[in-house]
C-alpha cells in the first residue's frame, strides 16, 4: 500500500500541502503526516468525518483552570489522537472552547470523550470543573442541522484534576448495564467501578457496627466528594466564658442566669425551661423532641419492670385498670436497655454514671402521653425502686432527669449518628463501588449521600476522638461508645428505618399530638412516589430489577458491610416497589430524619436539666433522700455543660449554602422526564410546607423540624 505525505492541522483536519492555513483559524504551523492510500481515497470520496467539539466550563467563580486540556474521541471502530483544546489560553469560568477534530481513519459512532489535564509551565495547577462536552458531526459538503439534533452531549458536571489522568465521558441517557449495546462502553462502565473500588475501600471503625471509608484524611476524598460547609456567624461569647470552671452549678439561679444569656433568643428553649417539669411536656418531648424514635406502645409489662396494677391505679382512669389500659393500647414504654451495665466516662477527673431506665407512660383522656412509672436500672430489686408521680417531688423530678440523660446518649449515638450519618456513609461507599455514574440510581442517590464521607471523617477525628466533646463532656465516653453502637447495630431492624412501618409498629401513627409522626409520614409518601416514578423510568418490569447485576451487587455490599443478618434488610431486590422503598429509606434518613434529630437538639438542651449529657452521681437506690440542692450535684459541671452546648450550637446551624430537600443542582435532573417528576414532587412538598405553617400558627409550641423548606438535602453537618 502506498504512503503519501499530506498536511494535518492540530485540530485534525487534513489539508493539501499547498494550503497555508486551516479553516479553524488556529494559526499554528501545519504538520506533515503520512496517510495510507485507503485513507486518501476515503477523503477524496467525501467520507471524511469532521467533528465540532465544544468544551463547556462550569460558571462558578473557581471552576476555571490554567491547565492545558487534551481531548480524544473514542468511537466504536477507533479513536483519535489527543488534540489540545486550549493551547495558548485558559479555561475561564463559564467559557466555551471550540475545537475541530478530523479522524485519520474509521471512527464509527463516537461513544466516549477522553479528557486529560496537563500542567502548563509557569502556571498554578488548579482543578477544573467541566460542565459538559458537546459533539457535532459534519460530513464534507453538508451543513449541520439547524435544530442541533445531530449534537451529542457528554455530561461531566464534576471536577477534574491533573492527578486523575484520563477521564472518559459518555453520552446518552442514564441506563442499565443490560441496555448497553457498545462493548467499549460496557468496558468503560466496568473500568470506572474498578477504579472506584481501588480508591474507595471499606474499613472497620467499630467492630459489629456499619463500616466506614478507609481514607486517612479529608484531602484524600478529592474535590468531587468533599465540600465546604459555610456556617453562619454564631455568637458563643457567653458559653466560652464558662469553659475554665470545672465545678458544679451552685444553684438553679446560677443556671437560670447562664440561660438568660445563651438562650434568651430561642423561643423553643424558653418554652422548654418553663415547662420541663410538667408531666404532659415529658411525653410531648418523647413524641416531638430531638429523639422521637424510641417511644413504643406496649401491650405487656416487661418482666423486669417491677410495677403492679395496684401501684399504678392512682394514675389511671377511675373506671379502668392497668390490664384494661394495656389492652386498649394506652400504655407506652421507653426502654434504654442499650445502656445496661455500661461504665460512665471520666469528666474533669471525676467518675460519671449511666443508667438504663424503663419508663412507663399512659395516654390519658386528654390525648396526652404522661409518665406514670420509672425504674432506673434494668434489673429489679430492693435497691432499684420504681419511682412514681406520687413520690416526693425531688425524687420524681430526678428520676425524669435520669431518663433525659439516658435519652441524650441514645439520641446522639443511635438516632443521630448511626441512623443518619453511618447509614449515609454505608450507602455512599456502596454506591461509589457498585453503581457506575451512568446508572440511574447513582445519579438519584449521590446528592443525598455525597457529603457523608467528609462529615463523618471529621466527626471521627474530632467529636468522637480523644479530647473531643464525647471524651471531655459526655457520660458515654470513648470506651463506651463502641459497645453502644455495636449493641444498637445488632438490634436495629429495617422496618424501624421505614417511616410507615416504624410509626405503625411503635403505635404512634395516630396519636393526636405526634407532629413528628404526622409530618414524617407525609414527607415519606411524597419521596416514595418520586422515587417510584424514577425507578419506573428505567425498569420496565420487575424482571429488569432482578437482572440488574449492578443493583444486586449494591444491596449485597450494603448488607455485607452494614447491619447484622437479622436486621431484615432485603438480601436482594425482586420488584420495583422493593427498590423504591429502600431508596426512599436512604433519602429520608439522610435528609428529613437528620433534620429532625440534628437541627432540634440545641433547642431542647439549652436548658441543661432537660437534657444532661452526663450524671455525676450514681442512680438513686432509695426514695425520700433527695433535696433540690442534691439534684444539682447530679448534673454536669459548668465547663462540660457549656462545652456540650457549644458543640450543639455549631451542629444545629444550617449552612449558608443550605440546599433544601430535593432541590437538585446537578444537570441530570434537568432532563425532561426527570424534570417532570421533580416539578410534581416539589409542588407536593410545598403543599406540606404550607400545611405545617398553618398548623404551627395555632400551636403554643410549633413543630418546624420537618418543614420541607427547612430540611437539608443531605447530611452536611
Amino acid at each position: 500500500m502506498t504512503l503519501k505525505v499530506m498536511c494535518r492541522c492540530q485540530c485534525g483536519r487534513i489539508l493539501k500541502t499547498a494550503e497555508s492555513t486551516c479553516s479553524c483559524r488556529c494559526q499554528t504551523p501545519l504538520q506533515q503526516t503520512q496517510m495510507r492510500g485507503e485513507e486518501l481515497m476515503n477523503c477524496r470520496m467525501g467520507f471524511c468525518q469532521e467533528f465540532e467539539v465544544m468544551v463547556h466550563t462550569s460558571p462558578g467563580p473557581t471552576c476555571g483552570t490554567f491547565n492545558r486540556l487534551r481531548l480524544s474521541l473514542i468511537g466504536s471502530q477507533g479513536e483519535t489522537p489527543p488534540v489540545t483544546v486550549n493551547d495558548g489560553h485558559h479555561l475561564l469560568p463559564g467559557s466555551t472552547c471550540l475545537v475541530l477534530v478530523r479522524p485519520s481513519g474509521p471512527l464509527g459512532r463516537v461513544v466516549l470523550v477522553r479528557l486529560q489535564l496537563e500542567v502548563q509551565t509557569g502556571f498554578p495547577n488548579v482543578d477544573w470543573h467541566c460542565n459538559r462536552v458537546e459533539l457535532r458531526q459534519r460530513v464534507k459538503g453538508q451543513e449541520p442541522r439547524p435544530n442541533g439534533s445531530d449534537t451529542q452531549v457528554f455530561l461531566c458536571d464534576k471536577w477534574l484534576r491533573t492527578a486523575d489522568g484520563d477521564v472518559e465521558l459518555r453520552s446518552g441517557k442514564l441506563c442499565l448495564l443490560e441496555e448497553e449495546t457498545e462493548e467499549r462502553v460496557k468496558q468503560h462502565r466496568l473500568s470506572q467501578l474498578q477504579r472506584q473500588r481501588e480508591l474507595i475501600r471499606w474499613c472497620v471503625f467499630i467492630e459489629g457496627a456499619p463500616q466506614c471509608v478507609d481514607l486517612k484524611s479529608v484531602s484524600d476524598l478529592g474535590p468531587n466528594l468533599s465540600y465546604k460547609h459555610i456556617s453562619p456567624s454564631i455568637d458563643m461569647h457567653y458559653l466560652r466564658g464558662f469553659t475554665s470552671r470545672a465545678e458544679p452549678w451552685s444553684s438553679f439561679s446560677e443556671l437560670e442566669t447562664a440561660f438568660a444569656f445563651s438562650g434568651h433568643q430561642n423561643n423553643i428553649a424558653k418554652f422548654v425551661k418553663a415547662h420541663w417539669m410538667e408531666e404532659w411536656y415529658f411525653g410531648h418531648q418523647c413524641l416531638n423532641g430531638c429523639n422521637p424514635l424510641l417511644l413504643r406502645r406496649t401491650h405487656l409489662i416487661p418482666p423486669n419492670l417491677a410495677v403492679t396494677s395496684d401501684m399504678l391505679r392512682p394514675f389511671l382512669p377511675a373506671d379502668s385498670s392497668l390490664e384494661e389500659e394495656l389492652q386498649r393500647g394506652n400504655i407506652y414504654l421507653l426502654d434504654y436497655k442499650l445502656l445496661d451495665g455500661l461504665e460512665g466516662n471520666q469528666i474533669n477527673g471525676k467518675q460519671t454514671y449511666l443508667s438504663a431506665p424503663l419508663c412507663l407512660l399512659h395516654l390519658n383522656q386528654r390525648g396526652q402521653v404522661v409518665p406514670i412509672a420509672i425504674q432506673l436500672q434494668q434489673t429489679p430489686g430492693p435497691q432499684n425502686p420504681v419511682f412514681l408521680p406520687s413520690d416526693p417531688s425531688c425524687d420524681w423530678l430526678l428520676a425524669k432527669i435520669w431518663v433525659h440523660s439516658a435519652d441524650f446518649q441514645g439520641h446522639q449515638l443511635v438516632s443521630h449518628y448511626m441512623r443518619t450519618h453511618m447509614m449515609a456513609e454505608l450507602c455512599c461507599i456502596a454506591t461509589l463501588r457498585q453503581l457506575p455514574e451512568h446508572h440511574p440510581l447513582h445519579q438519584l442517590l449521590m446528592p443525598h449521600i455525597r457529603t457523608s464521607l467528609q462529615i463523618n471523617m471529621q466527626a471521627r477525628a474530632s467529636l468522637l476522638a480523644a479530647n473531643g466533646t464525647f471524651d471531655q463532656a459526655v457520660g458515654s465516653g470513648l470506651k463506651t461508645i463502641p459497645e453502644i453502637l455495636c449493641r444498637a447495630s445488632a438490634t436495629i431492624h429495617y422496618r424501624s428505618m421505614c417511616v410507615p412501618d416504624d410509626l405503625l409498629d411503635r403505635g404512634v401513627d395516630k396519636l393526636p399530638h405526634s407532629f413528628y409522626a404526622q409530618d414524617a409520614r407525609k414527607i415519606w409518601d411524597v419521596l416514595y412516589r418520586f422515587v417510584l416514578g424514577w425507578v419506573q423510568l428505567y425498569y420496565r418490569e420487575d424482571k429488569d430489577v432482578q437482572n440488574d447485576s449492578e443493583l444486586q451487587n449494591w444491596i449485597t455490599d450494603i448488607n455485607t458491610h452494614g447491619f447484622s443478618q437479622n436486621a431484615g434488610f432485603p438480601p436482594c431486590f425482586q420488584t420495583e416497589a422493593e427498590v423504591s422503598k429502600f431508596v426512599t429509606m436512604v433519602i429520608y434518613s439522610c435528609s428529613a430524619l437528620h433534620a429532625a434529630v440534628n437541627f432540634s437538639q440545641l433547642d431542647f438542651a439549652l436548658w441543661m436539666p432537660n437534657c444532661p449529657a452526663a450524671m455525676m452521681r450514681p442512680p438513686l437506690q432509695a426514695k425520700g433522700a433527695v433535696t433540690e440542692q442534691d439534684i444539682l450535684s447530679f448534673l454536669p459541671d459548668i465547663n462540660s455543660t457549656n462545652r456540650v452546648l457549644m458543640t450543639l450550637t455549631v451542629l444545629s446551624q444550617p449552612g449558608v449554602d443550605f440546599v433544601p430537600l430535593c432541590h437538585y443542582r446537578e444537570a441530570v435532573f434537568k432532563f425532561d422526564d426527570h424534570r417532570r417528576l421533580l416539578d410534581k414532587m416539589q409542588a407536593e412538598l410545598q403543599a406540606i410546607t404550607d400545611d405545617i405553617t398553618e398548623r404551627n400558627r395555632h400551636l403554643e409550641l410549633p413543630y418546624t423540624y420537618l418543614c420541607p423548606s427547612d430540611i437539608e438535602n443531605s447530611v452536611a453537618i
